[in-house]
């Protein structure tokens, strides 16, 4: 089956591999996702009216909003960005336009696009990168003529050193050739000193259209010019425009857009003062969900069918204390669950990625086996939950820290030659942390 068309169960399938519990928040968008492939299926006449159920997160720090929405982007290999809702700033203040959120979209979508463009042509893109590498190593005859015995021993060299170049003879020879630069973003160095950002309208992609390309003579060695020419010869392959409508495209129907800290945003009504501006940002925000036009450096983009999942702890607000009309956008609403002993134990082990693995892979470059015994990641799973419990709830990022505690001084003293082995137990993780959990003021400042 399709990476496109799975299937909602496949899809939770999936985000089980990477992500411990939260089953009503998987169940949701992997709802969401598979009805972007129904409304595909259906007829055009209905198709456009089929809006998109975009969907509020509620739940502390940590505890898989941002990595569910980032892995189910993964998944499909669908153009992806995230926002932080308290970046935005309302309009006729220095901050961050809104409309920046789409364009970081598509500049996502374009790049997915021309990779996979680039696949296409690679092998078309290398021998003609050979080509220009022999013309270096070997600079054509001027009119030559083909009849003569010059031509032909020209042409026997040639052979000869194309094969030493394919044989890897060359990869280390110096060659100086020009390399296209680009200098837009010189000039916004002029234009914009607090850096693009801050800018609302896209002065960047202006200024990098209109000014012309300057090139700049280099000396590099034929490895490190293989790429920059193979990137220049995949460029003049690509059919650009189709690479851009592709990206526009892709971005409207399979976009999604992660608003995190929205709860930031909120506020209660008949505020003032700062609030009033927090209304203001949502107010702004709110023409891009319900579905607006923006125009980005690759085409105009509609916004109507692009899936939003918003995000926020909620912990001083809830989500009635954002507009009306901007909750109305966000029909569905999942709230995630804090994470126990058991989901750390889990989390260590389990996901493809799981933490352990990680350090297993860390320590073993050194050429040492680490291992962590059944009771000493309890043990690390208990410190964390404990920690999270009686200083500041960060959920799973919470083991980051332990781990890094855990391992600081192990991971100092290698590589060392008398040191093939590391057993982690659980008296080790007790005595690492029994002071630090003693003292509450020890344990925010170290945990």
């Amino acid at each position: 089956m399709s990476k496109f068309s799975l299937t909602p169960k496949q899809i939770v399938h999936e985000l089980d591999k990477y992500i411990i519990g939260q089953d009503s928040a998987k169940k949701s968008v992997a709802i969401a996702l598979r009805n972007r492939w129904r409304r595909q299926q259906v007829t055009s006449e209905i198709r456009d009216e089929i809006l998109p159920n975009n969907i509020i997160m509620i739940g502390s720090t940590g505890v898989g909003k941002t990595e569910i929405a980032r892995r189910l982007s993964h998944l499909v290999q669908a153009p992806f960005v995230k926002v932080e809702a308290s970046k935005f700033t309302e309009v006729g203040y220095v901050g961050r336009d809104v409309d920046s959120m789409i364009r970081d979209l598509v500049d996502n979508s374009y790049n997915i696009v021309k990779s996979e463009h680039e696949i296409t042509v690679r092998e078309a893109a290398v021998e003609m990168t050979n080509e220009r590498i022999m013309d270096l190593l070997l600079p054509p005859l001027t009119n030559p003529d083909k009849k003569s015995t010059e031509y032909e021993r020209y042409q026997s060299t040639r052979e000869k050193m194309y094969a030493k170049l394919m044989a890897g003879d060359f990869e280390d020879r110096q060659v100086e050739f020009n390399v296209q630069e680009d200098n837009s973003s010189a000039m916004m160095q002029i234009f914009s000193p607090m850096g693009m950002d801050d800018l609302g309208m896209n002065i960047q992609d202006m200024l990098g259209n209109a000014m012309p390309k300057k090139k700049k003579m280099r000396r590099l060695s034929v490895t490190e010019a293989r790429v920059l020419i193979t990137a220049e010869e995949s460029d003049k392959l690509i059919d650009e425009e189709k690479v851009q409508h592709e990206a526009i495209r892709r971005a409207e129907q399979d976009g999604i857009v992660f608003v995190d800290e929205i709860d930031k945003i909120a506020v209660e009504r008949g505020g003032s003062g700062p609030d009033v501006s927090r209304e203001g940002v949502q107010r702004d925000i709110l023409p891009i969900i319900e579905g607006s036009t923006v125009k980005t450096k690759y085409g105009t983009l509609s916004t109507d069918h692009i899936l939003f999942i918003a995000a926020g702890a909620f912990h001083m607000s809830k989500p009635s204390d954002l507009i009306p009309e901007l909750q109305g956008r966000f029909p569905i609403r999942v709230e995630l669950e804090n994470l126990t002993e058991d989901d750390f134990i889990q989390i260590l082990t389990q996901p493809k990625s799981a933490l352990l693995k990680q350090y297993t892979a860390l320590v073993g470059a050194e050429n040492v086996k680490i291992t962590f015994n059944k009771d000493a990641i309890a043990e690390i799973a208990r410190v964390a939950f404990e920690v999270n419990e009686s200083v500041e709830n960060i959920g799973a990022r919470r083991l980051h820290t332990i781990m890094s505690k855990l391992l600081e001084d192990t991971l100092f003293d290698l590589p060392n030659e008398k040191t093939k082995t590391i057993k982690v137990t659980k008296s080790m993780v007790t005595n690492t942390f029994k002071d630090t959990m003693a003292d509450q003021d020890l344990s925010k400042y170290i945990l």
